[in-house]
């Protein structure tokens, strides 16, 4: 069986000199994170790694010298000279979800190390079996040699070639002797072998003959297999990632254009040591740049920067300083976080949920849980198509669903099939912008619109008719919505390519869902109407007021989640104008099937993430959706459109109402037919067009024919076609 070799000595070394850097960014064996409070640990063969961070490149340096902070070189110096002091207790075990979660993580990798191994335990049995055999003979062979001094050969011959008998008697003499010792020595320990054995088989019961062997064996394994084959293999791969130091990190700085390390003024220095992440995933210095260069270079050069580092960019990462535009963190990640999946979604145990505390979204770059807030804000999610735009935005309506206290309106300008299982449970169920079988969404849509602003106006009211000692701030609170349900309630409006309803044919319709969008965006969060927006086209929509709307309706969104966009207007429509400046641009984020759902959460925190969310597809929503309608229906909070109700848009039977205005006249074109909607019933067609109406009989089944009306042919329908589709009988 394989052994681990012993530990190296841990040798710590003075912090080096700011000199020109070395070639010292050879691919080092993985470290494991030192736990907060202990200086180091790895793993263990790790004999020959550098175990302080710190690598001594300048030979002239005194080896017993002090340590010293870093300096600029202008003669600052840090706030505490002594440095900042590890955590008596890891920040990861401060809480007692931190306790259970690093629990969990250390018994899931021994439950995998063991069923990994129980599985291989015959093959190992095997092996140990067979080098076992190999090491009784070459243990044999080893005593033999040892015994005959066969090392005593060469100089015995070497006399004989150099005609010196004196020498060799000398050197038989003591071969003879040195044999006879060591025969006697081999002579004692056969014999206790031997009595050994004679008593095992006398006395011994099963477990005694168990014992030797499980003591034997594994050593003769040992001894007798190739140095090159462990008969145990590892359960799992130990990590190799970039070792790191300063000077590395100035070379890579330098090879960016960030400084010249040999003129005056443009050196690029250190204000604290490179240490390990908090989390243990990675390294982190805190970098001084050059005066007149500031941290929108640095940002500029990242993709520079991380090819210096001889890592990918996405393990670099960039904190800026408040304090100063010179400085700002450099953290450097062991390995590519944003590769590693977030896994499915813990939404999938189907409990019920609370609107009132946070949703889980993902893990960030650290691994970190990131749960987000759902209460008092509203959220723009952007990205190309098929970059996990829909998923992100499904994966917080998830939540809301599982909470039954909480309206939920979906409206789907795209009108896919992502959004259809929450039918189930939905008050407003919208798709589309084309009239359909379900009735016009846009006149829906204009009606929902309205139902919720007056929501908005209704829970102002009633919170200001509230006496103070129920209601001391005037606002909304969990414990008023559970007295008052009726009343007081969340509601959530998420409009999945939102920027389709500010591009309608009708430049009122657009105008007046303008209006109305911007007014629920502004006070609708304060009232609990939690507005979630998403768009693959953040720009450039709409013209005149509607353009002036819909750029007012995407910026004031407080929180936003931008995953990978074409280029850096995109990611600036989205994140705002202010991201770019602190080092986020979602055009720069990596491309590729194990990058889908990362993005960037901007303005939920001071701290600006990168998510890796979480993942539930369709088979997953659905689940998640029956049990949320059953929570529902227990609760008697199922209305709307998911319990069959009448949410305020009359409804229509298209070819009846096509029927009744054909009258005598066997077929019409598109537009006469629209028109006669329009003026038989316009509380219904008021707005209808020639292609829409088309549209929705086409759906229906009614064939789109050449249609002669008044010696002009164009395209209309028959009333013979019309009256099949009615009577559900196709049209020949």
């Amino acid at each position: 069986m394989s052994f681990s070799k012993p530990m190296g000595e841990v040798v710590r070394l003075p912090v080096p000199n700011n000199t020109a850097p070395a070639d010292t960014d050879e691919l080092a064996p993985g470290i494991d994170a030192a736990p907060d409070g202990a200086e180091g640990a790895y793993p263990e063969g790790a004999a020959d790694v550098d175990t302080s961070f710190e690598v001594q490149l300048d030979p002239g340096a005194d080896p017993d010298a002090e340590g010293v902070p870093v300096d600029d070189g202008v003669g600052y110096l840090l706030d505490d000279p002594e440095g900042d002091a590890y955590p008596v207790i890891p920040h990861h075990l401060r809480s007692l979800a931190g306790v259970g979660e690093a629990i969990g993580r250390h018994t899931r990798r021994a439950a995998h190390r063991l069923a990994f191994h129980a599985i291989r335990a015959p093959r190992y049995l095997a092996l140990a079996g067979v080098w076992g055999a190999v090491g009784v003979w070459r243990l044999i062979d080893r005593q033999l040699s040892w015994w005959w001094v066969s090392e005593n050969d060469y100089l015995r011959s070497l006399a004989v070639a150099q005609g010196d008998s004196r020498e060799w008697y000398k050197l038989h003499r003591e071969v003879k002797e040195t044999r006879r010792v060591r025969g006697t020595i081999l002579a004692g320990q056969a014999a206790a072998v031997l009595a050994g054995g004679l008593l095992l088989v006398k006395f011994a019961p099963w477990w005694g003959w168990a014992a030797v062997a499980a003591v034997a064996v594994p050593w003769l394994a040992h001894f007798g297999r190739p140095e090159d084959h462990p008969i145990i293999a590892p359960a799992t791969t130990v990590p190799r990632f970039r070792l790191l130091n300063h000077d590395v990190v100035l070379r890579a700085y330098y090879s960016a254009g960030l400084g010249h390390p040999d003129k005056m003024n443009e050196q690029v220095t250190f204000e604290t040591t490179m240490s390990r992440t908090k989390e243990g995933e990675g390294s982190q210095v805190k970098v001084v740049l050059p005066h007149g260069t500031g941290f929108d270079a640095v940002v500029k050069a990242k993709d520079k920067l991380a090819s210096g580092l001889d890592v990918a960019p996405s393990q670099v990462y960039l904190t800026h300083d408040p304090t100063s535009h010179r400085r700002h963190t450099l953290t450097v990640m062991d390995r590519d976080p944003l590769a590693v999946p977030a896994g499915k979604t813990p939404l999938l145990d189907c409990k019920r949920r609370n609107i009132w505390r946070p949703a889980p979204f993902g893990l960030d770059e650290h691994g970190r849980k990131v749960a987000l807030g759902l209460l008092w804000i509203s959220i723009l999610i952007g990205a190309q198509p098929r970059k996990g735009k829909t998923f992100s935005a499904r994966l917080l309506a998830l939540y809301a669903a599982l909470d039954p206290s909480v309206r939920l309106s979906v409206v789907d300008g795209k009108n896919s099939p992502d959004w259809n299982k929450f039918a189930m449970v939905a008050y407003h169920f919208i798709r589309g912008t084309v009239p359909n079988r379900a009735g016009d969404p846009v006149r829906q849509f204009i009606a929902a619109l309205a139902e919720i602003k007056q929501h908005i106006i209704d829970t102002n009211d009633f919170l200001s008719s509230l006496s103070v000692e129920e209601c001391p701030e005037g606002k909304l609170t969990e414990e008023l919505c559970r007295k008052y349900p009726e009343h007081l309630f969340i509601w959530m409006l998420v409009v999945e390519e939102f920027q389709n309803y500010f591009e309608l044919p009708d430049q009122d319709d657009n105008k007046e869902i303008a209006e109305l969008l911007s007014f629920i965006l502004a006070v609708g969060p304060s009232s609990g109407v939690v507005l979630l927006s998403s768009s693959q086209k953040p720009s450039g929509v709409g013209a005149g007021d509607v353009q002036r709307l819909f750029n007012r309706y995407r910026d004031n969104h407080a929180v936003r989640f931008a995953l990978r966009c074409g280029n850096r207007n995109v990611s600036d429509a989205i994140l705002g104008g202010d991201a770019y400046s602190e080092g986020f641009d979602a055009s720069a984020l990596p491309v590729g099937k194990p990058y889908l759902g990362v993005g960037y959460l901007y303005g939920a925190d001071d701290h600006t993430p990168t998510i890796r969310t979480h993942l539930a597809d369709h088979g997953d929503a659905e689940k998640i959706l029956t049990a949320a309608r059953r929570m529902r229906e227990r609760a008697g909070t199922l209305n709307g459109y998911a319990a069959g109700e009448d949410t305020g848009v009359p409804d229509r039977d298209v070819m009846a109402d096509v029927l009744a205005v054909f009258g005598a006249d066997p077929g019409l074109h598109w537009t006469e037919l629209a028109e006669r909607l329009a003026g038989q019933f316009p509380d219904r067609w008021a707005d209808a067009t020639a292609d829409a109406v088309s549209a929705q009989c086409r759906d229906l089944g009614v064939p789109s024919v050449d249609v002669k009306r008044g010696g002009v042919t164009r395209k209309g329908c028959r009333k013979r076609d019309a009256k099949a589709a009615t009577d559900g009988t196709a049209a020949g």
